[in-house]
């Protein structure tokens, strides 16, 4: 905790006198972001940073392989759709990003197999993409590539997922409303986005 508290004081000390009319903006008037992003809760993938983006531009939701669940309203507890409903219902964004990324721990438990110590609720939940993994099996890759892959119909397959929900289509065919999918390189720090052919291709 003290790491986090240190941190927290170099934050006052040096990030908010340069961003204290920001936040006290944000507070008399709320948020207005135009961006959703969907992304995983890697520790390496931050999506502010990778966006170079300030407060208040992006609504975030992340969790284990940035999976967007298909529609289903029912009594059970879904955080990454009651996050979606909240950005596109409430906040009213005018574009969804899904950010994949490449060695993805939550894609790789879809491959291989969730750890043993991700069995309570990993393993239930990368289920969600189990086409994605479907995909990669049948594509009949290289072991090298078969990950990369996958991460990429992860991306597509939550996409996809985002269609089902009505109030997501409706924005979509209104054209008030873009779907996007993007893939940032770890170690390259490079940025992809999907094309409308569902290629990916550098930013």
């Amino acid at each position: 905790m003290d790491t986090l508290i240190d941190g927290y004081r170099r934050f006052r000390e040096t990030a908010w006198p340069d961003h204290k009319a920001v936040f006290e903006r944000l507070a008399a008037r709320g948020q207005k972001p135009e961006t959703f992003v969907v992304a995983c809760s890697d520790s390496r993938v931050d999506p502010q940073m990778i966006f170079n983006a300030g407060p208040g531009e992006l609504f975030v939701v992340r969790n284990v392989a940035n999976l967007v669940p298909p529609y289903q309203p029912d009594t059970n507890y879904h955080g990454t759709s009651a996050a979606l409903e909240f950005a596109v219902r409430v906040l009213g964004v005018k574009r969804i990003v899904v950010m994949g990324h490449a060695q993805c721990g939550g894609v790789g438990a879809l491959l291989e197999g969730a750890p043993p110590g991700a069995q309570d609720f990993v393993a239930q939940w990368i289920k969600i993409a189990d086409e994605a993994r479907r995909q990669t099996e049948q594509a009949d890759l290289p072991p090298a590539e078969r990950q990369r892959f996958c991460e990429h119909c992860c991306v597509r397959l939550s996409i996809d997922n985002l269609k089902s929900f009505p109030w997501v289509a409706e924005r979509v065919e209104e054209g008030d409303l873009s779907l996007h999918g993007a893939y940032f390189g770890v170690a390259s720090g490079r940025l992809e986005i999907m094309d409308k052919d569902g290629v990916f291709r550098d930013a």
